[in-house]
């Protein structure tokens, strides 16, 4: 059963929101070696309920947190989805050395992450 394995929170000033975090929490932040803006957001010890996640600057039209799930197959689900009511907001995407990934909405207009994990995407 695909389960949630990632979350996503947007900022306006990425430094200033890692610093809230590591304070609150005591999270620790990252910054990715990839193609994007992108900060990794570890919220814990490997082993340990739990997911981690990440931080973007915040594009127009973005706001809160988006979960992402696992899937066996993004095109399969990217089916299911559409098919259910739902829509693709960002088609399949590489990311590299990780997986392909789409953005999506349900039928109440909830934002959600697709992750297919495939090393050799890119």
């Amino acid at each position: 059963m695909p389960r949630p394995i990632h979350f996503e929170l947007t900022a306006e000033d990425p430094d200033r929101a890692s610093r809230f975090y590591a304070d609150v929490f005591g999270w620790k932040f990252t910054k990715w070696d990839g193609p994007n803006e992108y900060w990794l957001a570890q919220t814990g010890e490997q082993g340990a309920p739990g997911i981690d996640g990440g931080l973007m600057r915040r594009a127009p039209g973005m706001s809160g947190t988006t979960n992402t799930i696992d899937v066996p197959s993004i095109d399969d689900h990217v089916a299911t989805i559409e098919r259910s009511g739902g829509s693709v907001v960002v088609p399949k995407m590489a990311v590299p050395g990780i997986g392909w990934m789409a953005y999506c909405q349900d039928t109440e207009g909830n934002m959600f992450g697709i992750m297919q994990m495939d090393e050799g995407a890119g």
